[in-house]
C-alpha cells in the first residue's frame, strides 16, 4: 500500500483543515457510534485519518487504537491529541491487513470512510473478524452506488462525473484507488466475513453513504 501512503500522507495537512461537508449525518452516525460502545471497551478504528472521530469518541471508551495507512495523517492525529489532552488514543500508522496493533481482541473495530478505498474489502473485512472478540462490532460507513431509479441530485451528478475523470485523476496520482459498489454487494461482504448485520442507514441518502453495525458471528 505505498502508493496509498504517498497519495494520502501528500494532502495530510490540507485534509486536516478540511471541513466535514454534512455535519448533520456526520454527528448523527456519532451519535448512534457512541450508543453501541460502554467506558471500558478496547476500540480500533482502521483509516483514521487525522483522528478527529477517534478524539470524539476518546471520551466514551477505555482506550483507541487509531491506525492509519498514513504517516503524515497519523503525526496530525498525535498533535491533535496532545493538544487537547487525551491519553487514552494510540496512533499507528498501519495497513488494514497488518497485523492488529496492541494484545489481544477488541470490543469494537471502527472503518469510516475507508472500505471504498481498498482493493480487497473483502480480504479486509475478514481481518477485521480475526481482530474482534466474539459478539464484538464492525461499525463502518461507506460511499456507495445510488440505487437505479432512485433520482438524481447534484450529489449524484458530481459522483458521476468523478468516477468518469478517476482513471486519469489516478494516472496523474491525483487521486488514490476507489471501488464504489451497491449497498447490497457491500452487505453480501460484511455477512460473508462473519457478521450479522444490527443497525443500517444511508447518512445521507443521495449518494448514499451506507451506516453498518454489524456483530461478530460466533463460531
Amino acid at each position: 500500500m505505498q502508493t496509498a501512503a504517498k497519495f494520502w500522507d501528500g494532502i495530510a495537512e490540507k485534509y486536516a483543515k478540511s471541513p466535514i461537508r454534512d455535519m448533520e449525518s456526520y454527528t448523527y452516525t456519532l451519535e448512534r457510534t457512541r450508543s453501541y460502545l460502554s467506558p471500558d471497551d478496547r476500540v480500533l478504528e482502521l483509516g483514521c485519518g487525522t483522528g478527529s472521530t477517534a478524539l470524539l469518541l476518546a471520551p466514551r471508551v477505555g482506550e483507541i487504537t487509531a491506525s492509519d495507512v498514513s504517516p503524515a495523517m497519523i503525526a496530525v492525529g498525535r498533535r491533535k491529541a496532545a493538544a487537547e489532552g487525551v491519553t487514552n488514543i494510540r496512533f499507528t500508522a498501519a495497513d488494514v491487513l497488518d497485523e492488529a496493533p496492541g494484545e489481544g481482541l477488541y470490543d469494537a473495530v471502527l472503518a469510516f470512510n475507508l472500505l471504498h478505498l481498498l482493493p480487497d474489502p473483502e480480504r479486509a473485512l475478514r481481518r477485521v473478524a480475526a481482530r474482534l472478540k466474539p459478539g464484538g462490532l464492525f461499525i463502518s460507513k461507506t460511499i456507495c452506488l445510488p440505487e437505479p431509479g432512485s433520482g438524481w441530485t447534484r450529489e449524484r451528478l458530481v459522483l458521476t462525473l468523478m468516477r468518469g475523470a478517476l482513471p486519469v485523476m489516478q494516472l496523474l496520482g491525483k487521486a488514490p484507488f476507489v471501488r464504489i459498489t451497491r449497498i447490497a454487494e457491500l452487505e453480501a461482504m460484511v455477512t460473508a466475513a462473519g457478521f450479522k448485520i444490527i443497525e443500517t442507514g444511508n447518512h445521507p441518502a443521495q449518494p448514499p453513504r451506507r451506516y453498518i453495525v454489524a456483530r461478530k458471528v460466533a463460531g
